[in-house]
């Protein structure tokens, strides 16, 4: 009797254990937007619409989670995410969030000496003018903010290492810091790009995206390769809800802003500027993860030499899994 009580006990357990919510991890930014439209709009499939949402506020962050073995689906950066499977995390991009949306942004007392002179020297004047090096952050190492600015300042502005002051933050963090005047410049994303020009007129972007890191590959949708191979029907069905996601954003920001405010900026923010940082936005939301292959192979060489990726260097066009993409776009 024990024996039977035993073998019933351990089936309900396997039971409990396999109907166990699926944890989705995500960053409260635009990048992530596909997520929240799909919630909103009821398209996930009912296995990620029961999910448990769980919030984080840089890419490093969710990474560790990764690695401890938690979320079984998250919108991240690709930094981050080839820096996870790097470590040994299971997971495999299967679409690609959006491209170039990193910008630099120098506030009022920075800006004009990109505004009147080289970029490669706008750091230096501008110590040798106020007695101080600028403060610069941005996200935290092996984020895609991180890795774009410094592409930007070692590959292409070619920017002396030691005229300027680096710190890392989290996005909020970073935001309170530009609007307090604790730093003089960073390396940001929407809505938090338009939220500082908003409340700060006389700050400048003075980099967008494609000058930073050319074809920057973004913010992606990764699974666990566990999901893929016990629910299949589940990630394509994810797939599905996140195209028709980045339809929305690129071609009715208007019907998107609602659903994006809800999540972003802690819910805080106007419908109309969310709905401005969209727009803003316009030709960088993608789909495709076939698309950003190319430059992710770019941006893993970078990282490890920066010292971002450790070990030997893995086939990063492994790290992504296109077929469910792929039959979706073409109807199958």
């Amino acid at each position: 009797m024990k024996r039977i009580l035993a073998s019933v006990a351990l089936a309900l357990g396997l039971s409990a254990a396999h109907a166990a919510p699926l944890e989705v991890g995500y960053l409260p930014i635009i990048p992530a937007a596909q997520l929240f439209i799909a919630y909103e709009q009821n398209t996930l499939p009912p296995e990620v619409r029961a999910a448990k949402l769980v919030q984080f506020q840089s890419g490093p962050a969710l990474v560790q989670a990764l690695l401890a073995g938690q979320l079984d689906v998250a919108y991240v950066g690709i930094g981050p995410a080839l820096v996870a499977s790097a470590k040994g995390a299971d997971i495999k991009v299967v679409a690609s969030n959006i491209v170039e949306q990193v910008s630099f942004v120098a506030m009022g007392n920075l800006a004009p000496y990109f505004a009147s002179g080289d970029a490669s020297t706008a750091f230096a004047r501008f110590a040798k003018d106020n007695g101080r090096q600028p403060i610069i952050a941005s996200y935290p190492r092996g984020a895609v903010p991180e890795a774009a600015l410094q592409y930007w300042l070692r590959k292409r502005a070619k920017v002396d290492p030691g005229s300027f002051k680096l710190i890392y933050q989290g996005e909020a963090q970073i935001q309170q810091a530009l609007l307090t005047g604790a730093i003089d410049g960073a390396a940001i994303l929407e809505p938090t790009v338009t939220t500082v020009l908003t409340k700060a007129p006389k700050a400048r972007v003075v980099a967008r995206g494609s000058e930073l890191f050319p074809h920057q590959p973004g913010a992606v949708l990764l699974v666990r390769e566990k999901l893929i191979r016990e629910q299949p029907e589940v990630v394509k069905a994810l797939v599905k809800a996140h195209i028709a996601a980045t339809k929305l954003l690129e071609t009715n920001p208007v019907q998107a802003a609602p659903y994006v405010q809800k999540y972003v900026g802690g819910g805080r923010l106007d419908v109309a500027l969310v709905e401005k940082a969209i727009r803003n936005s316009k030709g960088q939301f993608t789909a495709n993860p076939n698309t950003i292959i190319p430059a992710t192979l770019v941006l893993q060489k970078f990282q490890a030499e920066t010292g971002t990726l450790e070990g030997p260097a893995a086939d990063a066009t492994k790290l992504f899994d296109t077929r469910f993409y792929d039959a979706v776009a073409a109807g199958r």
